[in-house]
């Protein structure tokens, strides 16, 4: 919006010509998102709270009684966050900034209906899973469709490491880039389980994602890097960097002890925007790298259920896998601390793959 309004002006005032560079408005959205995030955190808290919006804890598994009562769908402070800053800062007639809002309004309904029935029912069970997951693979169909159906799309798969190994994968890009959208969000959800936990590996895949979005969108750094270009992308620079502004506002009143729980309005949002945003600019594989702690406790997960239905027995203590090593002794903020670090080694080997392949 701002970039609409003033940008023309800048003939008059040159002043306003930083407002045709994308850096300085990914700056500028970072900022504003952050602002923005330590300003309505407070009221949202206590509003929250008056509402009795608190987190149902489960009995079974590692002893988080304490925390019981916290306000939680604190993802709609990132949401808010990021949708205003996003809206101010960027070119609003680019394609790909609504393809990516669109997911993550469209999980963060989601999410606020399944954190909407917990608190209403008092306990952990939400939205029955089925439901969840058909609403989930509906939204990420249509957006993985208008992604396809855009004309610069080459549909092809881009594969770290191998420059010439790009499988054009035609009609067939639609689901298997509605898988990992669908992926992503849900491997977020289950990773959202600790203080900070989510939040930490969610920006630093943002800020990974922010660089990526700028080189796929930048015709000569992506040629130089060898990976595909995808005109407009540059603008996803400026959501990531609200993304990342969010989301340490959200930390703030999420750090431990936290005073706010992200919820599956935020966890579900979250994680659908970095799919679509992997997608769109052409890194969907290099995503499992970035997110790898994602990953990891998706797989845990999948693990453990069917190894306990073939066996009877349980690979880990407790999936996703952070409850494992809590169950071992380890204090939360270990385990906190111990994922964010890992999260930023796997986002330094995907920065450092880029040029080899």
């Amino acid at each position: 919006m701002l970039y609409h309004l003033l940008h023309p002006l800048a003939g008059e005032i040159g002043v306003f010509n930083v407002f045709r560079y994308i850096t300085f408005r990914t700056g500028a959205a970072t900022l504003t998102a952050l602002f923005l995030a330590f300003v309505l955190g407070p009221p949202l808290i206590r509003a929250l709270s008056r509402l009795n919006v608190g987190q149902p804890i489960r009995e079974i598994g590692p002893a988080h009684q304490a925390k019981a009562g916290t306000p939680t769908m604190g993802g709609l402070l990132i949401l808010l966050s990021l949708g205003v800053s996003v809206l101010l800062w960027s070119e609003l007639d680019n394609r790909w900034i609504w393809i990516a809002l669109g997911v993550t309004v469209g999980y963060g309904v989601l999410g606020f209906i399944d954190d909407y029935r917990k608190v209403t029912r008092g306990n952990s069970a939400g939205l029955a899973g089925r439901w969840k997951l058909v609403w989930q693979c509906l939204i990420a169909l249509v957006v993985a469709t208008a992604i396809y159906m855009d004309p610069s799309f080459d549909k092809e798969l881009a594969v770290p490491f191998f420059k010439d190994f790009t499988p054009n994968l035609g009609l067939l890009y639609v689901p298997v880039a509605a898988f990992i959208i669908v992926g992503a969000s849900n491997a977020v959800n289950l990773t959202d389980g600790l203080d900070g936990l989510a939040i930490g590996p969610v920006m630093i895949a943002g800020a990974t994602f922010l660089v990526l979005s700028y080189a796929a969108g930048h015709a000569g750094i992506a040629d130089y890097l060898l990976i595909k270009g995808v005109p407009g992308s540059g603008q996803l620079a400026i959501f990531c960097g609200a993304l990342v502004g969010g989301g340490l506002g959200f930390l703030w009143f999420n750090t431990y002890p936290a005073q706010l729980f992200m919820g599956d309005v935020g966890a579900l949002a979250l994680g659908g925007a970095l799919g679509t945003i992997a997608v769109v600019i052409r890194q969907e594989i290099l995503l499992a790298v970035v997110g790898g702690i994602f990953v990891i406790e998706a797989l845990s997960v999948i693990i453990q259920v069917f190894w306990f239905k073939l066996t009877g027995n349980r690979v880990f203590l407790m999936a996703p896998i952070h409850h494992h090593f809590e169950q071992l002794g380890w204090p939360e903020q270990k385990i906190v601390v111990r994922f964010w670090i890992i999260s930023i080694i796997l986002a330094l080997v995907a920065l450092s793959s880029l040029r080899l392949r």
